[in-house]
């Protein structure tokens, strides 16, 4: 009997990890009846991150009432995995983008209510929260879920505000002496996938403002906003973190998680390996199979492929790589730990033709994956 275990990113914009699993699933099935089939789906922090965890090793979805991005009351959720010790937020289910369709504005948006989330988690008794940062419509470096969770920022009159991300300039003074005392029995682990710095031509306001809906005098008052909160940082807790590698993921929430939280910002995907006790579940596999849309140079730098590849070449498993596409430089991925890497583009048309037929060409590089498979085995 052989046993597999499926560990692959989304295809984004065309098929969810979990999709994909069940895809691959069904075709290993369809070879070989017998065989054991492990499936972890996998997210990188954005939207459908705690489910995808819930899927992978269960757990409970709690629902709480929080704060939108634009200070509206809104319904969110957390998850809550190992027996309630970790729980797992994804920032974008009170600060994602699809919540201000047709009205974005990262310089008024806020992070609040995933402080509420984060506080919520820590007075469950969560030992560990980890927290995913993708997929925002903010720009106020986190200050937001600070504010929430007992932070005080003050301006130039002395007066208390919560800041969003055209108001980050005003503040003068931060006082952090009445954050929320649970928080210090709590391990705070940010899921990063991206070394952008604060602010700067690299920054969060000039890289990711536009497509958060700033415009080109916004996106110069965003960064500002952000260079005046590392300066206060600096004057009153003493912390630079400016040039932090992932400071300025998801508008500058790296920056606000480690600054205020204490967190550590780690590759999502080993965040992911941990959390599911990769290295324990790989032990017997005959074959892990891992995917992305499209695996290229950049994937080198540590996203889901390469991060399962180190993992699984400590056991000696075999990698297969079933990507949408295949991109330039990725000979090193071989040297990485990856055994091969097949597209499931099986016709020369434009992107989105082939998204309608994803499925479709997946379970068909399956399928003859498949057939080589069994072939080699007889």
């Amino acid at each position: 009997m052989s046993k597999f275990l499926l560990i692959p990113d989304s295809f984004k914009g065309t098929m969810s990890s979990e999709e994909i699993c069940s895809v691959m699933e069904q075709a290993i099935k369809s070879h070989c009846p017998d065989s054991e089939i492990i499936s972890v789906p996998v997210a990188d922090g954005g939207e459908g991150s705690v489910d995808a965890f819930l899927k992978a090793v269960g757990g409970e979805r709690i629902a709480v009432r929080v704060k939108g991005p634009y200070f509206n009351d809104m319904d969110a959720f957390y998850g809550i995995i190992n027996n309630g010790k970790t729980a797992i937020i994804e920032m974008a289910a009170c600060a994602g983008l699809p919540l201000v369709e047709g009205n974005p504005d990262p310089k008024k948006t806020t992070t609040y209510g995933v402080g509420q989330l984060i506080e919520d988690a820590a007075r469950r008794g969560c030992e560990k929260i980890i927290i995913g940062l993708g997929g925002s419509c903010t720009n106020d470096a986190g200050t937001g879920a600070a504010a929430a969770l007992g932070v005080t920022f003050t301006n130039q009159s002395g007066n208390p505000f919560i800041p969003a991300g055209g108001t980050l300039k005003d503040i003068v003074h931060i006082d952090t002496s009445n954050l929320l005392p649970a928080l210090k029995k709590v391990e705070m682990v940010a899921m990063c996938d991206i070394d952008n710095p604060l602010f700067g031509e690299n920054g969060a306001a000039y890289v990711f403002g536009p497509q958060k809906g700033a415009d080109e005098a916004a996106v110069k008052e965003l960064d500002e906003g952000l260079r005046n909160l590392d300066r206060v940082l600096q004057k009153d807790l003493k912390l630079s973190l400016a040039n932090e590698k992932g400071a300025g993921a998801a508008g500058g929430m790296g920056c606000g998680m480690v600054a205020f939280c204490g967190a550590s910002l780690r590759m999502g995907i080993e965040t992911v390996l941990d959390t599911v006790s990769f290295d324990s579940l790989v032990q017997g596999v005959d074959y892990v199979f891992t995917g992305e849309g499209k695996l290229d140079s950049q994937s080198l730098r540590g996203k889901v492929v390469i991060g399962v590849a180190h993992r699984a070449k400590k056991s000696g498993v075999p990698v297969i790589a079933v990507v949408g596409d295949i991109g330039e430089g990725v000979e090193n991925v071989y040297s990485e730990g990856v055994t091969a890497v097949f597209s499931i583009n099986n016709m020369a048309i434009p992107f989105r033709e082939a998204k309608l037929r994803s499925k479709y060409d997946l379970a068909l590089t399956m399928d003859n994956l498949m057939r080589l498979l069994s072939a080699s085995r007889h």
